[in-house]
């Protein structure tokens, strides 16, 4: 069986190889992507602290780095989130975006017929 821990280090390889190598969009490399994301990853943190905090939502510690313990920081928590959930958001956020990016670049600019 397969760890929360491990199928979130594959998904973030998996985001950034799909970002630099096979759509080739590069965002990581750019100081938007940072910016973007530091948004985004206020808001996850947000979210997920309320749903794990409050119990809403609970990892088995078997999966999870640190224990199954709820604390807002440390223990491979960060703002009661486990590290992975961070992980599996950047991951997540970086392939959507890379695929609107590639899919723009494609497509080009939407064109207006004149009637």
């Amino acid at each position: 069986m397969i760890s929360y821990t491990v199928a979130a280090g594959i998904a973030v390889v998996v985001a950034v190889v799909t970002d630099l190598f096979i759509l080739r969009t590069a965002l990581v490399r750019t100081r938007a992507w940072w910016a973007a994301y530091s948004i985004v990853v206020v808001f996850q943190l947000v979210t997920n602290g309320w749903l794990t905090g409050r119990g809403i939502v609970r990892y088995s510690g078997h999966a999870i780095l640190g224990s199954g313990r709820i604390t807002f920081l440390g223990d491979g928590r960060i703002a009661y989130a486990p590290v992975e959930d961070l992980a599996f958001g950047f991951a997540l956020v970086l392939i959507s975006c890379a695929a609107w990016v590639w899919a723009g670049e494609r497509l080009g600019p939407a064109r207006v017929r004149k009637s």
